[in-house]
Formats: structure tokens, C-alpha cells, sequence
């Protein structure tokens, strides 16, 4: 089966963002793009007051998925880009859609202090169900040129993570450096200047190391910089996505009637990171 990137599509200024991102994305992976618009107009075609000279839902929704394959395919000609209308819930139309893609992407409008209202819940039920990579998008605030931004790999104690083997085939692709960071914490009667500290973070990079060796092994081309911290996960990586173009962690969490429920950092970095978010699910 060709291998896809899926994108939703609202008509909205982070809609449309997430369409650009999404059709670059299927560039550099060769995959295909399908754009879906999900919609309940069939709900609303008889409301008082929709009519006259007023376009319907309908009409309105098939002209957003319209636009947005001609915006997708202007300047990427080699793109086969597809789409459609669900008449369905948002949030289940893209994660039924994503079950066979490489990615799906959706876009965000906002974070910081109200960031639980400006994300929105398409963006954060989608990464919370999803079988495949959600990539959350919103403006890059790195001021560096885009084909410099890093890759930021958010690292825990799992070994094989797919989370990690996304980032690096996301680093091979863009042909940037890919930032390994991992958070550990100090027992609160431990110093970090103390010989304990000292061994605790050494045992961290360690950690890092051996953890990063296989995916190194398979992209010897991607630069790889190794950055442990001692902290919270969700502030050390915020803090070390400052400049980049993607950053990356694993969803770790219980998988129930509705999915996977996101966790503390996964949920923490939706909300305030300074660049599009990757949230991997675990096996």
C-alpha cells in the first residue's frame, strides 16, 4: 500500500499552515498527501438562516478540500495529493485515516497562558488516539534558517523507542542535526555538586549514549548532540526546542475505549513548545 500523509483541513490560517507542512513533509518522505476536511453540515442545511445567496456547508466544505489540493500540489509537482469530505467527527476521521500513514498532521492556534483553549480539541484528541506519528503544527519560533533548525528528540529509558526512530529518519530527511536530550531528577537530599550528583549524571549520559547507539549506527550522516539535564522532562524540553523545527517525544500511556491517554510531558509540550510537536505513539 502507498504510504501516506494525512492532513486535516478547516480553512483556517492554522489549517492551512498544517497543509504547507504536510505537503513538504510528503515531499522529503516520498508519500503521498490526502487532505480531509470532517464536517457535520448535513446537520445544519435546513437552519434558519443559512440560504439565500449563502453558500451551503456542503458547497463550503467541498470548496475547502478543492483549495487545498491545489494549494498542496502548487510548486511540488511530483505530489499525488488526494482528498476528501467526511461527514464525521473531526477527531475520528483522522485517526481512522491514520491508521495506515506514515504521519498525521493537524494544526494548533497558539500556546502559552491559554493554551488549553487555543490548541483545541481536534489537535489534542488526535494525538491522544492516534496509531501513527501526530505532528501538531504551529509557527517555529526559531530564528534560525529553516534547513538548520534541529530536530529535538525528547529520550526516556526505552530502548528501540519508536518516538527516537522517527526523529532520526525526520533528521535524515531534512538533512539537519538531531538534538538528544534527556531529563533525569536528583533525589531532593542529593546535591548536584556532591559525589552522588556527579555519578548520577554521569550515569545519565551513559544512558543517552547507549540508548542512541543503534539509530546512530543506522544514520551515520545525521549529527547527533547528546544533551542531559537534570529537571521536569516537560520544562528541559520546551527550554531545549528553542531553536528547532520539530520536536519529538513518545506517548506513554494506557490504551483504552478511546485510545491513548497522552501523558504529562507529551500533554505539557503540546501546549507551550516554540515549534511543531511529533507525538509517537509506543508499540
Amino acid at each position: 500500500m502507498e504510504q501516506r500523509v494525512v492532513v486535516g483541513v478547516d480553512g483556517s490560517d492554522p489549517g492551512w499552515l498544517a497543509l504547507d507542512k504536510a505537503a513538504d513533509e510528503a515531499v522529503r518522505h516520498g508519500c503521498a498527501l490526502h487532505v480531509v476536511h470532517a464536517t457535520r453540515w448535513e446537520r445544519y442545511e435546513n437552519f434558519a438562516g443559512v440560504g439565500l445567496d449563502r453558500p451551503s456547508a456542503r458547497v463550503m466544505a467541498e470548496n475547502i478540500v478543492a483549495t487545498a489540493e491545489h494549494r498542496a500540489a502548487q510548486g511540488r509537482p511530483d505530489l499525488k495529493v488526494t482528498g476528501e469530505t467526511r461527514l464525521m467527527d473531526a477527531v475520528d476521521a483522522l485517526v481512522e485515516e491514520g491508521r495506515s500513514a506514515y504521519a498525521v498532521v493537524v494544526g494548533t492556534r497558539g500556546h502559552g497562558a491559554l493554551a488549553g483553549i487555543l490548541l483545541g480539541s481536534v489537535s489534542l484528541g488526535v494525538a491522544g488516539r492516534a496509531t501513527c506519528p501526530t505532528v501538531v503544527v504551529r509557527p517555529s519560533e526559531s530564528d534560525l534558517p529553516e534547513e538548520r533548525q534541529p530536530v529535538v528528540l525528547g529520550v526516556d529509558h526505552t530502548v528501540g523507542s519508536p518516538a527516537m526512530t522517527f526523529a532520526f529518519r525526520e533528521a535524515a530527511a531534512r538533512g539537519c542535526d538531531l538534538v538528544a536530550v534527556h531529563a533525569w531528577r536528583l533525589p531532593n537530599d542529593v546535591a548536584p555538586e556532591s559525589p552522588s550528583g556527579e555519578a548520577i549524571a554521569r550515569e545519565a549520559d551513559r544512558l543517552v549514549q547507549n540508548l542512541l547507539h543503534d539509530e546512530m549506527a543506522k544514520y551515520p550522516k545525521v549529527t547527533v548532540r547528546q544533551v542531559s539535564t537534570e529537571g521536569p522532562p516537560q520544562y528541559v524540553l520546551v527550554r531545549a526546542a528553542a531553536q528547532a523545527g520539530l520536536l519529538v517525544v513518545g506517548a506513554r500511556g494506557r490504551h483504552g475505549r478511546v485510545g491513548l491517554e497522552l501523558g504529562l510531558t507529551s500533554h505539557a509540550v503540546l501546549h507551550n513548545a516554540p515549534c511543531p510537536v511529533a507525538v509517537v505513539p509506543h508499540a
